[in-house]
């Protein structure tokens, strides 16, 4: 499911380390607070990584509830972005870039909290 992001309308990568101990309203309260975005957009991929870069989480709002998807990578790391605190948001090519280990800097696109909600 996490190779292929054609069923999302948008994918947000929160940048830097987010504590991977914190379920479902944990991260959802990340997004609101930290990120200033709404959780509740039906089909929009919100993604999260920890201080080990082999391991990532997801919340994804469905409309009728959210799905926590967890990834961890048998061998390799995914180059996850480390220096900005900003939500970025990737396009599906990005995405699939990062699923497959590589690079997606600086390609990414700094997201401002205003235009997110």
């Amino acid at each position: 499911m996490l190779n292929n992001a054609t069923g999302f309308k948008k994918i947000y990568i929160a940048c830097g380390y987010t504590d991977l101990r914190q379920g479902i309203d944990g991260l959802a309260a990340v997004i609101r607070r930290e990120l200033n975005a709404d959780p509740f957009q039906k089909d929009v991929l919100f993604m999260f990584c920890g201080r080990k870069p082999d391991k990532i989480k997801c919340l994804l709002w469905e409309g009728d509830g959210f799905l926590l998807l967890y990834k961890r990578l048998l061998d390799g790391k995914y180059q996850w972005p480390r220096t900005r605190q900003e939500v970025m948001e990737m396009t599906q090519e990005q995405f699939e870039w990062l699923m497959s280990g590589q690079t997606v800097l600086p390609s990414i696109k700094e997201v401002k909290p205003d235009r997110i909600l």
